[in-house]
């Protein structure tokens, strides 16, 4: 098993093409994928003690809570849960110091290194 194959990322995206080219890509790279298409359901899974998740991946323009009020209540439930956001204004969000972002559009290349990164791989 590799260390991808290990690794589980919730994949929060509310745009359904969006999330279906994420999460492709991310299976293709051995990553074992939650998909989530806004913020009520990426919590049913972050609330939900059986899942193991090592990385969440937000889209910031989220409706109803948006990806930074997210992130604050993912680690209200999973303090130390790493947290990718992905967004079209990377110049215009405040990302704390201990979570990450990359710009959209990204490649595929760019996902798999910046997830990479992130997971210590």
């Amino acid at each position: 098993m590799s260390d991808t194959a290990a690794s589980t990322i919730l994949v929060v995206e509310d745009d359904r093409i969006v999330r279906m080219l994420i999460v492709d890509v991310l299976e293709e790279l051995d990553y074992q994928v939650l998909e989530a298409d806004g913020s009520d359901a990426a919590l049913g899974f972050l609330k939900d003690e059986g899942n193991i998740i090592d990385l969440m991946m937000t889209d910031v323009g989220l409706p109803d809570m948006d990806g930074c009020e997210l992130a604050a209540a993912a680690r209200q439930v999973r303090p130390d849960l790493p947290i990718l956001f992905a967004s079209g204004y990377t110049e215009s969000i405040d990302v704390p110091a201990d979570m990450h972002v990359i710009g959209k559009p990204f490649s595929i290349d760019q996902l798999r290194d910046k997830v990479r990164a992130v997971l210590g791989h």
